[in-house]
């Protein structure tokens, strides 16, 4: 309905598809049909419902913004209620598709407490100025689920390849808030970059995306790949690199470039070479 860019999804789910490729091809897991509609279900309805409930806690904030004026609820496109029952419908089915994965229970009972975790990050910025971790804490559990749905046990590779999303997400999160420094500051809420300034705040995201690369050698060194999933990573962390040449505090005008389409080839990137390894092997 617009309100939701299903394209923003690339940013968590080919890491949980990656994460469940590379369970399945443990010699004890198998390839199901049923466990990769409930990957996808599940990360489509989760997502859905943590940034519709999002624009419901930040209706106010987007109103007086005119970066997120133009918005759905501040520009009046769509009501309150519309979005309070999309949400509903969205968290159900996220609780509903669970069952994909049954005999395992896991996925059922973490559930709830996984949803709140993802909606609970809407209020981070009214409290901390670490919000932006908080969104990458969120993202970085997609492969981990992925990977305990599938085999019911959480291993070393799944959580190497989450710490590469935490410190992934949270930089490029920092990146994207440096458009909102002055404003944040204004109506006193919390950011990196209306604490520590755009530049400083720029430093940050470059520290936190030096440890992502790091973090995905490791992944290519535990996670059983081989040279063309080292390939990716070496031509990933260029064009991390590049997108810090992007972005300066003198100039935010290519942020967005660097937000998402530089992201989503990232991200499909290394699911590409990450499938593209375990299949040659």
């Amino acid at each position: 309905m617009g309100l939701i860019r299903f394209s923003h999804t690339v940013f968590a789910l080919p890491f949980a598809l990656l994460a469940a490729a590379m369970a399945w091809s443990r010699p004890d897991s198998s390839f199901e049909w049923r466990q990769l509609a409930g990957v996808l279900l599940c990360m489509v309805f989760a997502r859905s419902a943590a940034m519709a409930f999002n624009r419901l806690v930040d209706r106010d904030i987007d109103a007086a913004n005119p970066r997120t004026q133009s918005r759905h609820l501040p520009a009046g496109i769509l009501s309150v209620p519309t979005v309070w029952a999309f949400t509903v419908l969205c968290g159900v089915g996220f609780v509903a598709s669970t069952l994909l994965f049954l005999p395992n229970w896991w996925p059922l009972v973490l559930s709830g407490p996984v949803l709140a975790f993802l909606c609970g990050y809407s209020y981070a910025k009214r409290f901390t100025a670490w919000c932006h971790y908080w969104l990458a804490a969120a993202l970085m559990l997609s492969p981990i689920a992925a990977w305990l749905a599938i085999r019911g046990v959480v291993e070393l590779p799944p959580v190497l390849l989450a710490g590469v999303i935490f410190f992934w997400v949270g930089g490029f999160d920092i990146l994207y808030a440096c458009q909102d420094a002055d404003f944040d500051r204004e109506r006193r809420l919390n950011s990196l970059p209306a604490r520590l300034g755009v530049a400083g705040a720029l430093r940050m995201a470059f520290v936190s995306h030096l440890l992502a690369i790091g973090g995905m050698f490791a992944v290519w060194a535990y996670g059983d790949f081989g040279p063309i999933f080292l390939t990716g990573v070496i031509g990933v962390s260029v064009l991390l690199l590049l997108e810090h040449s992007l972005v300066r505090a003198d100039n935010l005008s290519r942020v967005n470039l660097a937000f998402f389409h530089m992201n989503a080839v990232i991200s499909l990137g290394l699911l590409a070479v990450g499938l593209l390894d375990l299949w040659w092997q």
